[in-house]
């Protein structure tokens, strides 16, 4: 019994290793498979069908650039933010956001009972100084005569120059409030004050209306001049050393991105933010009335051309999120046969694209298919499931 149990295991044992030999040139038959079938064959007229041209990498002068993300921005002297300086009841406005107003264009008016008082104080003080110059003439000349003492000639001295300081004083705070000189030195006294437009611009906020009272920190009115618009961007610490002032910049905005837009570098802040950004000042080529204030922008600097291996960008095909190149193997029939391999893009400019991974010199003196490459992946996938591709 023992013995015929010995040979049961030893006729078990051979039995597997010889199964295990035979599967073990299937799964390198099937390995060969998956290997085969990133190579297509074409007989010379599907070859001449599918317009197939080759050609190899090259080296092309092309520009490196620094992509940067930004908003379109306004300078400070082009944004003004307007409120009433003595602050006061709005009586008339028909500004509206969107409006477009001109320098010096009436925009509106406010009324507060204390301009009264004002003009009450300026007429009196030019009263005032009126009296104390003809006061400081009389004294003069009877200094002359030795009549009247030294001190009353420098206490009049000292009357007219105080009343004209405060008549400054007071010019001023009219000025400033909007209340017309011409009319005042008239006679003519208003408890109302005119706001003018300081630019020309569009009117972007609007935080009044008829009969609110504002203080003299509220802000009434914001007007943008969009004549003089830049580009602020945000540039990443390690592209730093890359930028240099008037370097060319190729933009497009979120409202737009068909249409490019350029710029040049203008100032680069020496600063670099928590987001470890550095912000980049850009100057518009020409001004773009389709451009808006705070516009998303997305933006590539040219840094400089470099000779960097190079491809058509037809040569390059996608599939499943990479990049691929044909490359044309040696004869071995009258069929031809082209191998698909990935490749990484880098820089594309002018109808070619870096390849930054051009690997091996053969890869680098290969004959790649710069023509015709999306027939050959469409004919490979498509007839993936039989293997070689015929």
């Amino acid at each position: 019994m023992k013995n015929i149990l010995m040979l049961l295991c030893l006729l078990a044992t051979l039995t597997f290793c010889t199964k295990k030999e035979e599967k073990e040139p299937e799964s390198a038959e099937h390995e060969h498979h998956e290997e085969e079938t990133n190579v297509v064959e074409l007989t010379q007229a599907q070859y001449e069908s599918a317009k197939i041209q080759t050609g190899t990498i090259s080296m092309r002068s092309l520009s490196d650039v620094i992509t940067a993300n930004g908003v379109i921005d306004i300078p400070p002297q082009n944004l003004v933010s307007i409120s009433a300086p003595l602050g006061g009841f709005v009586r008339e406005t028909d500004l509206l956001q969107g409006m477009k107003v001109r320098k010096g264009q009436l925009i509106a008016t406010i009324e507060n009972p204390d301009f009264i008082q004002i003009q009450q104080d300026y007429l009196e003080t030019q009263g005032k100084l009126e009296y104390a110059r003809l006061d400081l003439n009389r004294q003069t000349e009877l200094s002359k005569e030795n009549i009247n003492a030294q001190k009353i000639l420098q206490l009049a001295a000292a009357e007219v120059k105080t009343q004209q300081a405060r008549l400054a004083g007071l010019t001023e705070r009219l000025k400033t409030a909007g209340i017309s000189l011409a009319a005042l030195e008239k006679g003519t006294i208003s408890n109302k004050a005119a706001i003018y437009a300081p630019i020309s611009g569009s009117v972007t906020t609007v935080n009044v209306n008829i009969g609110k009272y504002v203080n003299p920190t509220d802000v009434m009115f914001e007007i943008v001049d969009t004549d003089h618009l830049h580009v602020e961007l945000s540039v990443f610490e390690q592209d730093i050393p890359r930028l240099k002032i008037g370097q060319l910049v190729r933009f497009t905005v979120s409202n737009n991105p068909q249409k490019e837009h350029l710029a040049k570098v203008y100032l680069i802040n020496q600063k670099i933010n928590e987001d470890r950004t550095v912000r980049v000042h850009c100057h518009l080529e020409k001004d773009d009335p389709g451009l808006l204030p705070q516009n998303f922008v997305k933006a590539m600097i040219e840094s400089g051309a470099t000779q960097l291996p190079a491809l058509p960008d037809q040569a390059i095909v996608d599939f499943e999120g990479k990049s691929y190149v044909f490359i044309q193997q040696k004869e071995a029939g009258p069929e031809m046969h082209f191998e698909m391999r990935e490749v990484v893009r880098g820089i594309s400019e002018n109808g070619f694209t870096q390849i930054k991974s051009p690997g091996s010199k053969e890869m680098q003196t290969a004959r790649i298919v710069i023509g015709g490459a999306y027939a050959l992946l469409s004919k490979l996938k498509n007839s993936g499931e039989e293997g070689h591709a015929h």
